[in-house]
This record gives structure tokens, C-alpha cells and sequence, in this order.
């Protein structure tokens, strides 16, 4: 398999995981505004810092408002991360490797692509957001089913299997700061208690795990158990243990991954280090930062041994 059609299915995976995650992250913030009570404020600038986004942003709007908080994930031409652009560079990798995906992906990633670019002002609208973010989701489901549903499972597939998790686990790790942040604002309030409740459960719907949260630990909905089951679950497929386990199995069965699976695998301790999760302080958002730093030397690995020289 050519280098760059292995790099391009790789982007493909990941800018579509990243569409996804952003399109819920907004929707799922939105939501957690509302249901907060009045007395609770907490700031749409929040969802630019955890994307670590402060210098671009800066670069192009002054004011922090929410409606310049949306634009810029969602819309904005200068943001490489945007909605819009993160489309058209999904599209543009399956259009230069379409003999390695299913064509009806194609097909339905350009009516996706169509939509987005006719409708985006929809979600500048509080009130058009909802319905035009449930629908960029459910375009990403209905793609994401056909492509791990048809494609065989041969070195594309596994690219696109790494792609997938590598990005899944990095806006896991965001979402978790995400709602740490959120919980740090509070100032420890003892009459918060209600409020951190309904940040975590938020944080838990993002990544529709609050099914799988109450089956897996019996317990509330805490950040010290709603931390370390995100973390270290390894079975729920949005967890960063279950993860990085997929990526490392998808790896070994490539060709040249003895390098590489001894790196991840050493990654993969370091990401398994014992924390406190009784502590939901500046400690652990430092820990969450660190975790986005080893994810990025993740992808570095995979760069480094599969996409080093087009041929």
C-alpha cells in the first residue's frame, strides 16, 4: 500500500472523528448552559482554551461571545480545525484514495460536504444550531457505519481503524478537561453539588456514555468516578485505555511495527499511570495536558514509521 494513500485514509478517519466530536461538543455545551442554574456562569471561551485554540482565535476576534466562539469552531475559513474546513479536508483525502474506501462513502460524504456548506449560517442560530449539529451527526454515524461495515479489513482498514481511535481519544482527554475546567470555576461552592453533577453528566453524554457509566461502576454521577472510567475502562470504545489498545492492535498487523509497537507500548504505561482522582484540581487538568502531549507523540510514531516519504 502506497505511503500517501495510507496517510490519507488516516486523515480521512481522524478529520471525520473530529467533526463528530465538535459538532457534540457544541451541541452538548449549549445544553449544559441551559441546565446549569442562573447563579452558575460559565464562559463559551472555555470550549477555545481546551482545543488550544487562545492564538488563533485571538488573531481573529476580540470579543469572547458565544456567537464568536461558534463561528470559529464551526464556520471560520482561517481555522484549519473548523467544521467547514475539517469537511473539505475529509472529502478531499477520499476523493485522492477512492479505490481504498467504499464508493456509497463517497457519495454520502459529499452530499455531507453540501450540506454543511449551504446550511453553516444554521449554526451561528441558537435556535437552527440543534437541528443542523443533530444532523451533521448523524450524517458522521451513517458514514462511519458504512465504512467499518463494508470495507475489508486489510491495511486500509486498519489505518482508518488507527485514525479513528487516535483522534477519539484526544477529544476524550478535552472533554474530560473540558468538564474539569468547568468544575474548577465552581470554586469548590458547597452548594455547587447539583451543578458539578450536571457537568459530568454532560461530559459523559458527549461521548454518549452515560448508559454504559451507570452499568459499568454502579455509582453516581461523580468526577471521581467519571474520571477514571473515561481514563481506564477498557471496554467502552470511547475510553483513552480501550483506545490506545485498538490503535496498538491495528499497528500490529502492519508491516514494519516492531519499532513503533515498542514506543506505543511505552506510551501506553505512561498513559496507565495511577493518578489521584480524588482531586479535581489544577493537578489533574495538568495531567490532562500531558495526556494530549503523549497522544501527539502517538501520531508522531505513526508518522515517523508508515508516512515518512511519499513514493
Amino acid at each position: 500500500m502506497l505511503s500517501r494513500v495510507a496517510e490519507r485514509v488516516y486523515w480521512s478517519a481522524r478529520y471525520l472523528e473530529r467533526i463528530s466530536s465538535t459538532v457534540r461538543l457544541v451541541s452538548i455545551y449549549q445544553s449544559l448552559l441551559f441546565d446549569l442554574p442562573n447563579n452558575v456562569s460559565l464562559s463559551w471561551y472555555n470550549l477555545i482554551i481546551i482545543n488550544d485554540l487562545e492564538e488563533a482565535f485571538g488573531e481573529r476576534y476580540t470579543n469572547r461571545t458565544e456567537r464568536n466562539v461558534v463561528k470559529f469552531l464551526l464556520g471560520d475559513e482561517d481555522n484549519p480545525s473548523s467544521l467547514i474546513n475539517s469537511m473539505r479536508a475529509v472529502r478531499e483525502n477520499v476523493r485522492t484514495t477512492r479505490d481504498a474506501v467504499p464508493e456509497e462513502a463517497w457519495e454520502m460524504i459529499c452530499e455531507l460536504s453540501m450540506y454543511v456548506q449551504d446550511n453553516i449560517e444554521l449554526a451561528l442560530n441558537r435556535r437552527s444550531r440543534h437541528e443542523f449539529l443533530e444532523d451533521v451527526t448523524k450524517g458522521c454515524l451513517q458514514i462511519n457505519g458504512l465504512l467499518f461495515s463494508t470495507m475489508p479489513q486489510d491495511a486500509a482498514w486498519e489505518f482508518l481503524h488507527i485514525g479513528r481511535n487516535l483522534e477519539r481519544a484526544d477529544m476524550t482527554s478535552r472533554y474530560l478537561e473540558a468538564g474539569l475546567t468547568a468544575i474548577i470555576e465552581l470554586k469548590n461552592d458547597d452548594s455547587a453539588i447539583n451543578s458539578r453533577q450536571i457537568i459530568w453528566g454532560s461530559v459523559l453524554r458527549s461521548l454518549n456514555a452515560s448508559q454504559y457509566y451507570l452499568r459499568a461502576t454502579r455509582s453516581p454521577v461523580i468526577g471521581e468516578e467519571v474520571v477514571p472510567y473515561l481514563l481506564n475502562d477498557t471496554v467502552f470504545p470511547k475510553s483513552i485505555a480501550h483506545c490506545i489498545g485498538a490503535i496498538i492492535g491495528s499497528c500490529a498487523k502492519l508491516p514494519r511495527s516492531q519499532t513503533a509497537l515498542k514506543k506505543l507500548k511505552d506510551i501506553q504505561k505512561q498513559l496507565g499511570a495511577e493518578i489521584n482522582h480524588q482531586d479535581l484540581d489544577s493537578k489533574l487538568l495538568e495531567h490532562f495536558n500531558q495526556l494530549q502531549i503523549l497522544l501527539t507523540n502517538i501520531h508522531i510514531i505513526i508518522s515517523d514509521t508508515w508516512f515518512p516519504a511519499h513514493e
